[in-house]
């Protein structure tokens, strides 16, 4: 027999990432978390974790055995929400591609206020982290990129858009509706280094030779479109992308499309065809987008 809270010792160090942080999730000592894992392992008869100084990883049979731990998780918090225990509420567990625009992402959460019938949680990461997260059952769907050919995941498209250049509105070539790569070679430029199409946009401009001086490198999207709008530098963007004083020309010979859209788990399906009011609003205002 399984007892709950070895099922919660265990997940919380797959969601930690250690030992010492998932203890304090659960209010324990480092050593009680550590005899209850231990007992886990006696229970199921074998190694769940691979310790090591820097890290914890999971073995084969704690993979599997992760999948199994979850559901039976989500499983107990329905009963007892079924049967009147707690508050009742829903849970929504979300991850947001970091370079999705925040102002959409605020306006939604303004919209919808998720956290007023529900218990929402939101995390922002890489795609590549983002998917992690979803495998190891941290978030319930994604907002990522989708249709790149995997099958890993159940996805529902919202979005396809290109990139354009951003530049302030003052630049001489600001009222263009579309510029060349080579009016660019004496430009500065800012680094989105977060972009998932910063490969592709560093290719582009090399092969046609601009090498521009960069003035800034940046993983903030808000603190990029501030020094754009400022005059700082100039850079490339999704479309989705818009703030005062910053204009989109199209970056002529540049047709890279990305599809934006939820990923989600087999157990998760019924919140791609039933999806939650944050979800909802998401979907609108990227329809209604540039």
């Amino acid at each position: 027999m399984l007892d709950r809270y070895l099922l919660r010792y265990f997940l919380a160090v797959v969601d930690q990432g250690n030992f010492s942080r998932a203890a304090s999730h659960c209010n324990v000592s480092q050593p009680t978390l550590s005899v209850g894992i231990a007992k886990l392992e006696r229970t199921l008869g074998t190694p769940l974790f691979i310790r090591s100084n820097q890290r914890v990883e999971l073995t084969e049979t704690g993979t599997r055995f992760l999948s199994h731990a979850r559901r039976i998780e989500q499983a107990f918090n329905a009963a007892m929400q079924g049967m009147g225990v707690g508050d009742g509420r829903s849970s929504l567990r979300l991850g947001i591609l970091s370079s999705v625009p925040g102002k959409i992402v605020a306006d939604a959460v303004a919209a919808s206020r998720p956290g007023r019938d529900s218990r929402f949680e939101m995390l922002f990461g890489s795609e590549r982290e983002l998917t992690g997260h979803l495998a190891k059952g941290r978030i319930d769907v994604a907002l990522t990129l989708v249709g790149r050919g995997g099958d890993r995941f159940l996805e529902k498209s919202v979005r396809s858009e290109g990139y354009a250049l951003a530049m302030s509105v003052r630049h001489p070539l600001a009222d263009r509706p579309s510029i060349s790569a080579d009016r660019l070679g004496g430009e500065v430029m800012i680094v989105r280094r977060h972009c998932e199409a910063l490969s592709e946009t560093s290719r582009f401009f090399t092969e046609r030779g601009v090498r521009p001086h960069f003035a800034l490198r940046s993983t903030n999207d808000d603190q990029v479109m501030q020094m754009v709008s400022a005059g700082l530098g100039i850079t490339v963007m999704p479309r989705s992308f818009q703030a005062d004083g910053m204009a989109r020309p199209a970056l002529a010979g540049f047709d890279l499309v990305r599809t934006l859209g939820w990923a989600a788990t087999q157990d998760a399906e019924t919140m791609l065809h039933t999806p939650a009011p944050f979800m909802l609003e998401m979907e609108r205002r990227f329809a209604g987008g540039p």
